[in-house]
């Protein structure tokens, strides 16, 4: 029998793993037999290590992580990383075949590439920097779960056993303060009432009553009153457990593999991918622009003769000439590639971020800075966000001075600190009337809770409900005249509430129940009475009341029309979403009348049975009740209608109950006080049953998603998402960090939210300030339409650069810049003038405009049409400055023969290859700086090493171009007379640095070694700028024919939209 009895529990265990139990809507019998456990003895020690070896241990799983391997490749996987690392290795090779090709003499040859890797390494560090700081949710998720519990194993009470060594069918037991270990079935209460915190799981802003009693089998969440759940906190009472679930079984587990699922989905933000498209369309135009160039230059490495009108023979190929122009292909892959953008976008996104931590806004995630920008819906958590999540008593109301009068006495503040908010209409020095002192003393004695002040915030121990009756006590004051300021002084924070104890001693409880709906408690006043003070539910305790106290302190018997009255004024309340208890006394019962306390005294028994409490809580003289809620944050309001402004709709998703949350949204301003939300307010589960959902979340204005799981936030975000809607998601508990990781941007609670929350976002709200998120998306906002001028101000100056070799190769001459060169300008010239154009200032109706689309263009077709005409200035005037030295003597009135060199015609320049075939062919030496350039033993090197001088002239004039190109950038169709260029006198300074850096590589030796190039006098610098600044001209003229155009533009690309 004992062997077949193993045998079956054996199977029994493992079976428990692969039945789907619904232990919520079973009975406390069901639940031990299908658990084959006794709630008085607990499992076998043999039976625990069977379960472990099915369930393993109760924590949650840690996933693999990415090798850093992969995360070196995933850095490359980028078009734009990919063509500048081609770049690097075809012109490491070419150094290596060619080091003294163009001039270029030892570690010139190797200055570029090398200066390449260099970008590609940093960049790959710091990307994997950010990947190894990004998935730390998981592990704050483990921080959560509890330590330790007390549980019931082969008939012993075994206390502080690790929690993760608990399996299902464990009896646990729990006590107040206890963060629960496991998802647990209740199965006996040991106080009368058992009260969970589980807003951080499930969204509810008040602890929740727990039961014995099975509910429906497809209750959601917080409907299962008979369950606790790992991570939460018991807060009230006492209580024995069954575990049901461990591990990723359980709820918070759930939420752990609903994270990693969202991390899995995590897409680029709308910057990176237009971004990647600009590096796809780029490899294609330099891969046609580096062929053209190729055909058109075949002629000089490449040549045969027809022999007899036959095919093609004879071919002659040039390996010298042939590695020439494939690295002039080069310099225009090193000339199209602006490589500088990823520093400067980082530089501007970090400069963002500084901004926004100074907003109270701190981005964790820097792309996140970019994305806000285009944010077109909100979907808001309630509690802790749009509210404050400290219960607040807004509605105080007593008896009047007659039967059949009510006084009504509005309270402000929305915390638990007591100096936050006073009572509107208080008797003047708080000389409180006899019913307002007895209402002031049961809501000080008849309570459990206490309030601390730490770091300058205010906590709470206890029930949030009784706390804020404490706050509310301090705000009456004390009869003597002692305010809650002086309490503050004394370092005391519920100083009137410890006086109110002092004068009546505490003797014994009755605990609040289900039942009755009230608690109780007996004092010893010091007036020498025993005394009864309840609180409860208000109708609850009205039932038991005969007589009411007024104003004057006497007490006339209750009648129907007062007992009316004080219910509409209930019903008033409740209906604004207050949570109302209700204050009533009474002298104790006769058998009382001695009692001390003491155990041994005779009617100490009848406390022992909580079944004697409502009789002992009878005849009672109702005093007045309070209306707490949890409210909303001052600033909301305001910044809803913000956001209503700047064209972004706001959801509110909360677990909170329906009518609670409606009430909050009305005043809030989601919802308009006299509007029909019947088809905008919906609970999770009927929006899941709703037919068409995504039309359901297209409609204008707010939603509302009350009792909301997990999985319906992150349904509701991925159909906004494929809808192409750009959302931010807010939220401050466990139960939202799956869709705060699947959001395009996740906001969590700095100083409320759980360490899940803030590790699963892109963004932490310092303040918990909704009203923060519009600011930061106003920051966005701003930062994208600077990040637009310097990606069109780099772009532009590519383009400048492309053309320029382009022609250079069209026309035949020699290269007027090398790659270095380039490179040069694009990293280090380019670089201040684009970061300084991150300082621009915002415009002023920036949060009046809607937002705009995720995939609209960073290039517009008129845009790329303007940048392509001072591209081709710019290439014109790089290549023409280059001819002027070689081909004229003076150029509008300025001499440029002080240095001697000869000049030779265009023709002449067009085929200096062929320079070997000149007869008589001679040049004179010229000087540039303390330098002589002869050219006696090979006058063909003019064209060589001889080009230093003109080389230098064509990069001077392209950094002077592309400093006052920078100019234009500061607006995109202003003309620097509206938008002067001391509007942002970061350019300013960064233009004079720019120039600066120029000067250093010119006149500094070494550096004019390694960059090819030699000094420039003065007349070279007038000839220099002459040919730079007609670019502010013509883009001046670009702009004004840009004005007059933008109405077309914008109907046509609205239209464009409208038909999409």
């Amino acid at each position: 029998m004992g062997k077949g009895g193993e045998d079956l529990r054996d199977k029994h265990s493992e079976t428990l793993k692969s039945d789907p139990f619904h232990a919520w809507a079973k009975d406390v019998r069901e639940c031990e037999e299908k658990f084959n456990v006794s709630c008085e003895r607990g499992l076998t020690t043999e039976e625990v290590l069977k379960r472990h070896h099915i369930y393993g241990l109760n924590e949650l799983e840690k996933p693999e992580g990415t090798s850093i391997f992969k995360l070196i490749l995933e850095q490359f996987n980028d078009t734009l990383v990919r063509i500048l690392l081609a770049a690097a290795v075809i012109s490491f090779v070419l150094a290596f075949v060619d080091g003294e090709e163009g001039g270029e003499m030892g570690i010139t040859a190797f200055v570029e590439p090398l200066v390449i890797f260099l970008i590609l390494i940093v960049n790959a560090v710091v990307g994997i920097w950010q990947e190894t700081n990004a998935e730390k949710a998981l592990e704050a998720l483990k921080e959560i779960q509890s330590q330790q519990a007390t549980v019931v194993r082969d008939g012993n009470r075994v206390s502080s056993l690790p929690a993760k060594e608990l399996v299902p069918g464990d009896i646990v037991e729990l006590r107040v303060g206890d963060k629960v270990p496991a998802d647990m079935r209740v199965v006996a209460l040991i106080s009368s009432t058992l009260r969970v915190e589980q807003g951080s799981l499930t969204g509810e802003s008040e602890a929740v009553s727990k039961t014995t009693k099975p509910v429906e089998e497809n209750a959601d969440i917080q409907g299962k009153k008979c369950m606790v759940f790992a991570g939460t906190t018991v807060v009230n009472g006492n209580c024995v457990c069954l575990v049901t679930d461990t591990g990723m079984s359980t709820e918070i587990g759930r939420v752990h593999s609903q994270i990693q699922e969202a991390a899995q989905h995590e897409e680029d933000t709308p910057l990176k991918k237009k971004l990647n498209e600009f590096g796809e369309a780029l490899t294609m135009i330099i891969g046609l622009i580096c062929a053209l160039v190729w055909l058109i230059n075949v002629k000089y490495f490449l040549s045969w003769e027809y022999v007899d009108g036959g095919w093609p023979r004879n071919f002659k190929f040039s390996f010298e000439k042939c590695t020439y122009y494939f690295e002039i292909a080069v310099a225009l892959a090193v000339a199209a590639i602006p490589e500088g953008l990823p520093a400067v976008i980082t530089t501007c996104l970090a400069l963002g971020t500084r901004k926004m931590a100074q907003k109270n806004a701190l981005v964790r995630k820097l792309p996140s800075v970019e994305t806000l920008g285009c944010t077109t819906v909100i979907c808001s958590d309630k509690t802790g966000t749009l509210t404050t999540n400290q219960m607040a008593v807004s509605k105080l109301v007593a008896m009047g001075a007659r039967t059949g009068t009510l006084r009504s006495f509005s309270v402000q503040g929305t915390s638990f600190d007591p100096r936050d908010g006073k009572i509107e209409d208080w008797p003047a020095g708080g000389r409180m009337d006899a019913n307002l002192q007895m209402i002031a003393k049961i809501a000080a004695i008849c309570n459990d809770a206490n309030v601390e002040q730490s770091d300058n915030q205010f906590v709470t121990r206890g029930m949030p409900t009784e706390a804020a009756l404490k706050v509310l006590v301090e705000k009456m004051g004390f009869p003597e005249g002692s305010t809650n300021a002086s309490s503050l002084a004394d370092g005391d924070v519920l100083r009137c509430c410890r006086l109110w104890s002092e004068l009546e001693q505490r003797i014994a409880t009755l605990e609040f129940d289900r039942d009755r709906k009230s608690m109780g408690v007996m004092v010893d006043s010091s007036s020498g009475k025993k005394l009864l003070l309840v609180k409860g539910a208000v109708e609850n305790v009205l039932e038991r009341s005969t007589r009411i106290q007024l104003l004057d302190g006497s007490t006339p018997e209750l009648d129907q029309y007062s007992r009316d009255l004080i219910l509409q004024s209930l019903h008033d309340m409740s209906t604004s979403a207050l949570r109302c208890l209700g204050f009533a006394y009474s002298d104790v019962p006769s058998d009382f009348a001695t009692y001390d306390g003491s155990e041994d005294h005779p009617a100490h028994q009848q406390l022992l049975n909580p079944s004697n409490y409502s009789s002992i809580e009878s005849n009672l003289t109702f005093v007045g009740f309070v209306g707490l809620r949890d409210p909303p944050r001052k600033e909301v309001r305001q910044a809803i209608a913000d956001c209503r402004t700047a064209g972004i709709r706001v959801m509110v998703i909360t677990g909170d109950n329906k009518s609670t949350a409606e009430a909050i949204c009305r005043e809030i301003g989601v919802f308009e006080a006299d509007e029909d939300i019947s088809s905008r307010s919906l609970t999770g589960k009927e929006f899941m049953d709703v037919g068409d959902q995504k039309n359901h979340l297209r409609q204008t204005g707010g939603l509302l998603f009350s009792r909301a799981e997990p999985k319906h936030k992150q349904e509701i975000v991925r159909l906004l998402k494929e809808d192409g809607e750009v959302v931010a998601m807010t939220g401050d508990g466990v139960n939202d960090a799956p869709a705060l990781k699947l959001a395009d941007i996740g906001v969590a609670m700095g100083i409320s939210g759980t360490e899940v929350a803030k590790e699963a976002s892109d963004m932490v709200l310092a303040d918990d300030n909704f009203s923060t998120i519009v600011a930061a998306v106003g920051e966005g906002r701003s930062i994208y339409n600077n990040m637009k001028a310097f990606i069109r101000y780099m772009i532009s100056s590519n383009i400048g650069e492309v053309a320029s070799i382009f022609l250079t190769a069209a026309l035949g001459i020699p290269e007027g810049m090398i790659p270095v060169q380039l490179l040069w300008v694009n990293l280090v010239t380019d670089g201040p003038p684009a970061t300084a154009l991150g300082f621009n200032p915002p415009d002023k109706d920036i949060m009046k405009k809607p937002p705009r689309r995720s995939d609209d263009s960073l290039i517009t077709p008129w845009i790329l049409f303007r940048y392509m005409v001072i591209g081709m200035y710019v290439g014109v005037a790089t290549v023409g400055v280059f001819i002027i030295w070689y081909t004229h003597s003076s150029f509008m009135g300025i001499d440029l023969s002080q240095d001697g060199h000869s000049l030779v015609s265009y023709s002449q320049l067009a085929n200096w290859g062929q320079c070997s075939s000149w007869e008589g062919f001679k040049v004179s030496p010229f000087t540039a700086g303390s330098q002589t350039f002869s050219f006696e033993s090979n006058p063909c090197e003019y064209f060589h090493q001889g080009k230093i001088k003109a080389s230098t002239l064509s990069l001077s004039v392209l950094v002077a171009i592309e400093m006052f190109n920078s100019l234009n950038a500061l607006s995109e169709d202003g003309s620097l007379v509206t938008m002067p260029p001391w509007v942002n006198p970061w350019l300013l300074l960064a233009m004079a640095v720019s120039f600066g850096l120029h000067f250093v590589i010119l006149y500094v030796p070494f550096l004019a070694q390694v960059f090819g190039i030699v000094p420039l006098n003065f007349n070279e610098w007038l000839l220099v700028l002459a040919v730079s600044l007609p670019v502010i001209l013509i883009d001046e003229v670009l702009k004004f024919v840009g004005r007059l155009t933008s109405g077309y533009r914008y109907s046509t690309r609205t239209a464009k939209q409208k038909t999409e």
